[in-house]
């Protein structure tokens, strides 16, 4: 199996929803922040990308068809390059309302430096994106990465995709039909909130 999708949109963008619809689409897993706590080893593998080691990227989406939010699309480039099949998906949203949403949940409770997750955060994160919480600075550098990936990736693989959007995109972009059920709306502020830590 190889990753048929690379997802470049960052987190609180509808990643979650789009985990689920694409393993609808794909019937095969989709790796997410989640699959990170699944795969414990996982944290020291990013933590090495963030600081410029050598990944086995096939060896470490084994088993995936696609890939969305953190920390992966902070990778996008190298694992577009990885697996050139593959369609690179920008999921994005106002960067009004995506400060909104991330500021209520995976910025609310700031992993600690000294564990694993902490320093994958550090490593693969924030050091590709930023590590302000200033609205303005958050904002800006939400639209930066957003423009960047449609001025980078190549046209011909680039799909972007906001939440709303439903199935269309994603069935046009992988040449499937549409499904006939409602589209995934999950992981909301509000459930985000309703979980215990360390199950976000």
């Amino acid at each position: 199996m190889t990753l048929r999708v690379v997802g470049a949109g960052l987190g609180r963008t509808g990643t979650m929803s789009l985990k689920l619809a694409l393993e609808r689409l794909l019937g095969a897993p989709c790796y997410h922040m989640v699959e990170v706590f699944s795969h414990p080893a996982h944290f020291a593998q990013w933590t090495a990308a963030g600081r410029g080691e050598p990944v086995a990227w096939p060896a470490l989406f084994d088993g995936f068809a696609a890939t969305v939010d953190w920390p992966s699309a902070s990778f996008w480039p190298e694992l577009a390059t990885a697996f050139p099949d593959a369609v690179i998906l920008l999921s994005t949203r106002d960067a009004a309302s995506w400060w909104k949403s991330a500021s209520e949940t995976i910025f609310a409770n700031p992993a600690d430096p000294g564990t694993p997750m902490g320093a994958m955060v550090a490593a693969a994160i924030t050091s590709r994106f930023t590590s302000s919480r200033d609205p303005a600075v958050a904002m800006a550098a939400f639209d930066k990465w957003n423009a960047n990936v449609r001025a980078t990736a190549p046209r011909d693989r680039l799909v972007e995709w906001k939440p709303g959007d439903g199935w269309a995109p994603l069935c046009k972009a992988l040449g499937v039909a549409v499904p006939t059920d409602p589209f995934p709306h999950v992981n909301t502020t509000e459930e985000f909130k309703a979980r215990r830590p360390g199950e976000h």
